[in-house]
C-alpha cells in the first residue's frame, strides 16, 4: 500500500509539473510538454479524463491561440495533434475542446502557408468529425460550399479526407444532397475513387451519404461517368477490409435507393459472401459488416434466398457460440438474423433447428440496452412462423418470463421492442394463453396502455390485439377486467388516432366469436359501445372506421338486442342535421372501408331474424337502401359482391321498394 500511495503522489506531481510546463513563456518548453502530454493521452481514455479535469484542454488551446499569434509552427503542430488526440473516440474530449473555442483556430491551420501545420490542422479536425457532437455545415449556404469544395482540391490529402468527412457529418437533406451534386462534388468524389487509400475510403463513404434515399443523386453517379459504377465495384475486390466494406456499403445504398441499378444475381451473390466474409475480421470491420449486410437483405425476399444458400444462418449463428462478443457486434448479427428471418420459413425453421433461439433469449439479459433491443426484433421476426406459433413453440416460461420482465425496464426504446416480440407471440393458434398470463404479462400490459408516451400505449394495445385473437372465453374476460371497460372507452376516443385504431382492432376481436362475446361490449351500460359510436361520428382516417366498422359488423351478428344497438348507433337521432357516419363510409373512396360498411349491413337483414324487415324499412326511409343500389358497379370486386349479397335478401325480407 505504502508504494502504491507513493506511485500515485509521484504521478500527481509529474502532472502538475506537466500542467506548469504547458502555461510556460518558453517555447521549447511548451513544445515538449504538449508532446508529452499528447504522447499520454493516445489511445489512452483513462489518462483523457485525467487531463480533461486538470483543464488541460483549456491549456492547449491557450497554446494553439498563442502560437497562430506568433506563427510558431513547431508548437501550432503540437497543439493541434494534442487537440487530435483529446478529440479521438472520446466526446467529452469532443465537447471540451469545442467549448475551449479552438475549433475556429483549428480551421484557420488549413491556410497557414506550412504544409505539416496544415495537415496537423486538417488531422486533429478529422478526428473532432468522428463525433456526433462536431458543427454541422449548412451546404445550401454559399460560404460553406466554397469552403467544402476549397478542401476537396485541396493537394493534401488529409485535407481532401476531411472535406469527405464533413460531407459524411453534415450532409442530411434532399435540398443539401441535390445542391452539392450541383456544385460538382460528386463528380469531384467519382475523381477520388482513383486516389490513395484514405482518399477512397473517404470518397466511398460521402458517396453513400450523398446518394443515400435520393434516386436523382444515384442516376447521376451512374450516368457522371462511365466508369464510376464500375470502380466501386472493383473496389469490393481491394487488399483492405475496410475498402471493400466501404464499396459494399456504398453499392448496398445505390441499389436500395434505385432498384434498377445492380439487379444483376451475380453482383447480388458477390454481395452476400463478400459481406458474410467480412463479419469474419475480429476488428470494427467485422462489426460494421454484419449492419451493411441488413441493409442489403432487409425486406428482399430474393436476397433472403440467396443467403439462405450462402449459409448465412449456420455462419452468423457460429459467431453467436462465441464468448465475450463486443455488444455492437452482438448486436449487428441479432439483427441480421433478424432480417434474414423475416419472410422465408426456410429461414426460420433452420433459425429453430440450430437452436439460436436459446442464444436469442439469453441476450434478452444483456447489459446493454441496443443488444437487448437486437434480441427482441430477432425474436419477433422468427416468431412469424404461424407452424412454430401454432406448435406452441415460444409460449415458454424460458422466453416469456425474461420478454415480460422487459415491460419494466428503463430504456422505453426497450420495452416498445419487448412489445414487438410479445405482440407476435401471444397470437399463439393454441388458443392456451395462460403461460402468459401466469408470468404476468397481461398486468403490465394494461399498466402500459395507460402510459403517457403514445407509442407504449399503442403497442401494448396491439399485443393486447393480438393476446384477445382466438382467445376462449376465460382469457377475454380475464383480459376485460384487468383492462375495465371504462380504460377501454377512454383508449377508443385516445387523442391519437393510430391509438383509437388499435383500441377498435381490441374490441373486434373481444367481440369475434360466439354471442357471448358480443356481450363485452354492453357491460358498465355498454359505454363501450357508445364510445365507438361517438368516435366513428368524428372519424377522420379511413383506418378508424374500418375497424370501427367490423366491431359494429361483429355485434350484429348477435342475437336481436345486439342488432337494435347497432341501428341505434348507425341511424342516430341527430338534431345538428348532421350526416350519419354510415353515408360517409358507404361513399369512401377507401374500398376497405366500403367494404366494412356493406358487411354490418348484411348482419342487420339477414333474412331468418325477426326484425330483419323492420330494419330494411328504417335502412331504407334514412336513404341507406338508395345509396347501396348506387353501388352495385362498385370498382372494387369485393364490394360489388357484399352489395348484391345485401341487395339479394331484401326481396327476401319482402321490401323491394326503390
Amino acid at each position: 500500500m505504502p508504494t502504491s500511495a507513493s506511485a500515485s503522489s509521484s504521478h500527481h506531481r509529474a502532472s502538475s509539473d506537466l500542467m506548469v510546463r504547458l502555461g510556460s513563456t518558453d517555447p521549447e518548453v511548451k513544445l515538449r510538454a504538449l508532446r508529452e502530454l499528447k504522447n499520454q493521452i493516445i489511445g489512452n481514455r483513462t489518462k483523457k479524463l485525467f487531463f480533461l479535469k486538470l483543464d488541460a484542454i483549456a491549456a492547449v488551446s491557450s497554446a494553439l491561440a498563442q502560437a497562430q499569434s506568433q506563427a510558431k509552427a513547431d508548437l501550432l503542430v503540437q497543439s493541434a495533434a494534442a487537440l487530435g488526440s483529446f478529440a479521438c473516440g472520446f466526446d467529452a474530449g469532443v465537447r471540451v475542446v469545442l467549448d475551449s473555442g479552438a475549433f475556429p483556430n483549428l480551421i484557420a491551420l488549413l491556410s497557414f502557408p506550412n504544409d505539416k501545420v496544415v495537415d496537423a490542422g486538417a488531422r486533429s479536425l478529422r478526428m473532432i468529425y468522428q463525433s456526433k457532437l462536431a458543427p454541422k455545415y449548412d451546404f445550401l449556404q454559399e460560404k460553406n460550399m466554397e469552403f467544402l469544395l476549397s478542401l476537396l482540391n485541396s493537394e493534401n490529402e488529409t485535407v481532401t479526407g476531411l472535406g469527405a468527412t464533413i460531407i459524411i457529418h453534415s450532409c442530411e437533406t434532399v435540398a443539401e444532397q441535390k445542391a452539392l451534386c450541383n456544385a460538382g462534388v460528386l463528380k469531384k468524389l467519382i475523381s477520388l475513387l482513383d486516389g490513395s487509400p484514405s482518399q477512397r475510403d473517404a470518397s466511398l463513404e460521402s458517396l453513400a451519404t450523398i446518394i443515400k434515399k435520393n434516386p436523382d443523386a444515384a442516376s447521376k453517379l451512374v450516368s457522371e461517368s462511365g466508369r464510376a459504377l464500375s470502380s466501386v465495384i472493383d473496389l469490393t475486390k481491394d487488399r483492405n477490409p475496410r475498402t471493400r466494406l466501404l464499396a459494399c456499403t456504398c453499392l448496398i445504398v445505390i441499389r436500395n435507393t434505385a432498384p434498377c441499378y445492380l439487379q444483376d444475381v451475380g453482383v447480388k451473390t458477390k454481395l452476400v459472401y463478400l459481406l458474410l466474409e467480412l463479419i469474419d475480421d475480429p476488428g470494427q470491420v467485422g462489426e460494421e459488416a454484419s449492419f451493411a449486410f441488413s441493409s442489403l437483405i432487409a425486406q428482399k425476399e430474393d436476397l433472403h434466398k440467396l443467403a439462405f444458400e450462402a449459409n448465412a444462418i449456420d455462419k452468423l449463428y457460429n459467431h453467436l457460440k462465441k464468448y465475450l462478443l463486443q455488444p455492437r457486434r452482438f448486436q449487428g448479427i441479432l439483427l441480421a438474423l433478424a432480417d434474414l428471418c423475416l419472410k422465408l420459413e426456410s429461414c426460420r425453421y433452420r433459425f429453430l433447428s440450430l437452436e439460436v433461439l436459446n442464444l436469442v433469449t439469453d441476450a434478452l439479459t444483456h447489459e446493454v440496452d441496443d443488444v437487448r433491443i437486437a434480441a427482441c426484433i430477432c425474436l419477433r421476426s422468427v416468431s412469424r412462423s404461424i407452424k412454430s406459433l401454432s406448435a406452441g413453440r415460444f409460449m415458454k416460461e424460458m422466453i416469456l418470463i425474461p420478454l415480460v420482465r422487459l415491460l419494466h425496464d428503463h430504456s422505453t426504446s426497450v420495452q416498445v421492442a419487448a412489445l414487438g416480440a410479445i405482440s407476435n407471440i401471444v397470437v399463439d393458434f393454441t388458443t392456451t394463453k395462460s403461460t402468459f398470463l401466469q408470468c404476468g404479462g397481461l398486468k403490465q400490459l394494461v399498466q402500459l396502455s395507460k402510459s403517457m408516451d403514445p407509442i407504449l400505449r399503442l403497442n401494448a394495445l396491439w399485443a393486447l390485439r393480438n393476446l384477445m385473437f382466438l382467445a376462449d372465453n376465460t382469457c377475454k374476460e380475464g383480459i376485460l377486467l384487468e383492462l375495465t371497460a371504462s380504460s377501454l372507452s377512454s383508449l377508443i376516443c385516445d387523442p391519437e388516432h393510430f391509438v383509437q385504431e388499435q383500441a377498435l382492432a381490441l374490441v373486434r376481436n373481444l367481440v369475434d366469436g360466439c354471442i357471448n362475446s358480443v356481450e363485452y361490449v354492453f357491460t358498465e351500460d355498454g359505454i363501450i359501445l357508445d364510445a365507438i359510436g361517438r368516435q366513428l361520428q368524428s372519424a377522420s382516417k379511413a383506418e378508424i372506421g374500418i375497424q370501427g366498422m367490423y366491431v359494429l359488423s361483429n355485434i350484429a351478428s348477435g342475437n336481436e338486442f345486439h342488432k337494435e344497438a347497432v341501428m341505434h348507433q348507425l341511424l342516430p337521432q341527430v338534431n345538428n342535421g348532421a350526416q350519419a357516419f354510415i353515408f360517409k363510409f358507404l361513399q369512401s373512396n377507401d374500398s376497405q372501408l366500403r367494404t366494412a360498411a356493406i358487411w354490418a349491413i348484411i348482419n342487420l337483414t339477414f333474412p331468418s331474424c325477426p326484425g330483419a324487415s323492420d330494419r330494411v324499412k328504417k335502412l331504407r326511409k334514412a336513404g341507406i337502401v338508395s345509396q347501396i343500389k348506387t353501388m352495385i358497379n362498385d370498382p372494387c370486386v369485393d364490394v360489388k359482391l357484399r352489395v348484391r349479397t345485401v341487395l339479394g335478401q331484401f326481396p327476401t325480407i319482402g321490401d323491394c321498394s326503390t
